[in-house]
């Protein structure tokens, strides 16, 4: 019986200074990602603000095949929103385009309804490197709030890694 009880302390101990801990760590997480692209400058941008073209490269939206997506407004423009409602993986959301800069730069809000409600910020800067070749970044940003930021480095990590998965996935598409 005493073996069980200083278990159950233990456990509880970790707990506790696991959620002690948590109120000191940062909670916000700003992610970038980059690729060169063998393609002119427009032609990427082009591609890339048709939010519907996401669903040829982008390794989030490509877990469900099968999701349900609902979109509102002109593809392309700004107040264009992407929404879907997938599987457990996939999730329900929406993503609406925010700010276009002509040729350059594409900025979207993300919002999270499940598994966990939320927003994220989305950018993606567009750099001709010459006539033929384009830098594209991709950046994300939000803020995981107490106790969920103790996941940060995790989500980070798996956040980089779909992230470089979804630009190599864009690379092959727009080299064709």
């Amino acid at each position: 019986m005493n073996i069980l009880i200083l278990i159950l302390i233990a456990l509880f101990s970790i707990i506790a200074l696991l959620f002690i801990i948590a109120l000191f760590m940062r909670k916000d997480y700003n992610i970038h990602r980059d690729i060169i692209i063998n393609a002119p400058q427009q032609k990427v941008y082009d591609y890339l603000k048709q939010l519907k073209n996401q669903d040829n490269f982008n390794k989030w939206v490509m877990v469900d095949p099968t999701m349900k997506r609902d979109f509102k407004g002109t593809d392309g423009t700004v107040g264009f929103i992407y929404g879907w409602n997938g599987n457990k993986k996939a999730g329900e959301g929406e993503q609406e385009i925010k700010a276009l800069e002509e040729g350059k730069r594409i900025e979207t809000e993300i919002r999270f309804i499940r598994p966990f409600a939320g927003v994220s910020y989305a950018n993606t800067v567009i750099t001709g490197i010459s006539a033929d070749q384009t830098k594209v970044t991709w950046s994300n940003k939000s803020v995981m709030n107490y106790p969920m930021n103790l996941l940060l480095s995790m989500i980070e990590k798996m956040l980089a890694k779909d992230m470089d998965i979804s630009l190599l996935n864009l690379k092959k598409i727009l080299e064709k």
